[in-house]
């Protein structure tokens, strides 16, 4: 099942770095509009890590984003650079715990 969640985050990271196309249908955007926020984003991520994708698989998707050839033609699309940095800075920024008062 782990495989299946490694699976699934990389899916959710590149259609989000790849972003809407420019000839996207009326249903397309919509549901663009109504998923594919940077929040939703975070929480399918979050949602993968907690069954089972190590920190480290996230960041060497990241990685593999930015340096694979097979990513190359993604790279090249307008502000898919700059989406992928929103994410990356969301996984690999220390987050601020809060404490619990009782």
């Amino acid at each position: 099942m782990r495989e299946w969640h490694v699976e699934h985050m990389e899916k959710i990271v590149v259609k989000y770095v790849k972003g809407l196309s420019e000839n996207a249908s009326g249903w397309e955007k919509r549901n663009h509009k109504k998923y594919g926020s940077l929040t939703n984003i975070c929480r399918q991520i979050d949602y993968d890590i907690k069954h089972g994708v190590s920190s480290e698989q996230v960041t060497s998707i990241f990685e593999r984003i930015r340096n694979d050839s097979c990513f190359s033609t993604l790279r090249k699309g307008n502000g898919s650079m700059e989406r992928l940095a929103e994410i990356e800075n969301q996984f690999t920024k220390p987050k601020i715990r809060v404490p619990q008062w009782s």
